[in-house]
């Protein structure tokens, strides 16, 4: 018998999904012979009021390609491809983190190309949301409420004290049946290489979640926030007891720079490396399998100013072990620009320290492709201090690509898109989320200012 295909899911519904009846099971006695039984019920009562419905609609834009035939009918100006507009409608969760504000946290899936944000407290109450900002490459998004009072917030823990087999409870809104209640424990700390987002260090959990439940809340029996639910990995979107959530302090870090910033500031250490292999720590005479092993200091970075040397094994930030380099690269880069961290470092078998202020990782490239398909061909990258104005610089052009097609060169900077001004990558992409079919690109060239129409 075949093995069921095991499959990563996001946890973002689309309203299309069908929900099956299943067999009620029976309520415990809230007492045994005029006993209380145990209850989460208390804490929850504090707790689900922070926790939100999300309901987002927005158009997807689609290209498709058009058959040759057509072209010998119409003539060679008839174009190759067309643009398919379809509506779209989805639901998931989200956790208010400041009542005085109106701030909520959810996924940024949840949100992706959204034109319109509802958000359904628990109480029944209904309201628009703005998003503030987001980071696609660690799926975390911040909405706030403009008019919304009396608001309930949850109180954050540090998720860096989690132990496996902690007991944890999961809230949120599964299939758009409504606020869900579900239970278990801490099944592992530290999980990465999943090719879900591009910075992993996830929380996994056999608390049930489903499809729906992408933002919403994993919490502790205190009631506090310990992890943002993202993912499950089963067969068809079902559950079968391994959930995923990004861990609260890798969120915290996250939306305190999207408001300081208006985007996210990553940190950078300049090292490079992999992960502690039995016969890599052989060779280096280690005797656990645990850390980040560095094979290369970038020169005048961080890593390289505080002393680290290739051959280091990194073992803990701020006195926090780090099982991998996966683990590593997340934290680091979630921290944020400018932080001071304390690195535990094992060198040639003795445990050393070292200070470290990360620096920005300012050179961020990225294949334009990703972004639209008519800048195919294009690498962009954020401006820094040297260039003339502030926006997203045009690294590199391939030969006959459709960005060269469309005349970007080599050194331009686009400044603005769509009429909307733009200072870096983050800005840019957020532009883009809706998905226009044709880009009205203004671009610095030297000394002057031109536009490109992208279609």
């Amino acid at each position: 018998m075949k093995k069921p295909l095991l499959a990563l899911t996001v946890l973002s519904l689309s309203l299309s999904s069908i929900i099956t009846p299943i067999q009620a099971t029976a309520a415990l006695p809230f007492a045994v012979s005029g006993e209380q039984m145990p209850s989460l019920a208390p804490m929850l009562e504090r707790v689900t009021p922070a926790v939100v419905s999300i309901s987002v609609e927005g158009t997807q834009v689609s290209r498709q390609h058009v058959p040759e035939q057509f072209r010998f009918f119409f003539g060679p100006d008839f174009p190759t491809e067309q643009l398919q507009e379809r509506p779209f409608r989805g639901l998931g969760s989200g956790v208010i983190i400041d009542a005085d504000k109106g701030h909520i946290v959810t996924n940024y899936h949840v949100i992706n190309g959204a034109e319109k944000i509802r958000v359904k407290l628990h109480d029944g109450r209904e309201y628009d949301a703005e998003l503030v900002g987001g980071d696609q490459m660690s799926d975390v998004a911040l909405l706030k409420l403009e008019k919304a009072k009396n608001l309930t917030e949850v109180k954050i823990a540090d998720s860096d004290k989690l132990r496996v087999g902690d007991f944890a409870v999961a809230i949120g809104n599964p299939f758009g049946l409504g606020q869900t209640v579900t239970s278990g424990i801490i099944s592992a700390l530290g999980r990465s290489g999943l090719n879900i987002e591009n910075f992993e260090n996830f929380i996994q959990t056999d608390a049930a979640i489903n499809s729906g439940n992408s933002g919403g809340a994993l919490v502790n029996l205190n009631g506090e926030l310990v992890g943002i639910n993202t993912a499950i990995l089963g067969p068809n979107g079902g559950n079968v007891g391994i959930g995923f959530a990004i861990p609260s302090n890798m969120m915290n870090n996250l939306t305190a720079q999207i408001l300081e910033f208006g985007e996210v500031k990553r940190g950078m250490l300049g090292v490079q490396g992999g992960e502690i292999t039995s016969e890599l720590a052989d060779a280096l005479g280690y005797e656990s399998s645990k850390g980040a092993f560095v094979s290369q200091v970038v020169p005048d970075s961080a890593a390289d100013n505080a002393g680290l040397e290739a051959g280091d094994v990194i073992v803990s930030i701020n006195g926090k072990s780090i099982n991998s380099f996966s683990e590593l690269r997340a934290k680091v880069a979630t921290l944020g620009a400018g932080k001071s961290i304390t690195l535990g470092v094992v060198r040639d078998g003795k445990q050393k320290s070292f200070d470290v202020v990360l620096g920005e990782q300012t050179n961020v490239k990225t294949t334009a492709d990703k972004l639209h398909e008519g800048l195919s061909g294009a690498e962009l990258t954020n401006t820094n201090a040297s260039d003339s104005v502030q926006g997203v610089k045009v690294s590199a052009i391939e030969p006959g690509s459709k960005a060269e097609a469309y005349q970007l060169q080599k050194g331009d900077i686009i400044i603005g898109v769509n009429r909307q001004r733009i200072k870096n990558l983050a800005d840019f992409r957020q532009a883009l989320e809706k998905q226009p079919g044709v880009l009205a690109l203004n671009i610095q060239r030297g000394d002057r200012s031109i536009y490109l129409v992208i279609r």
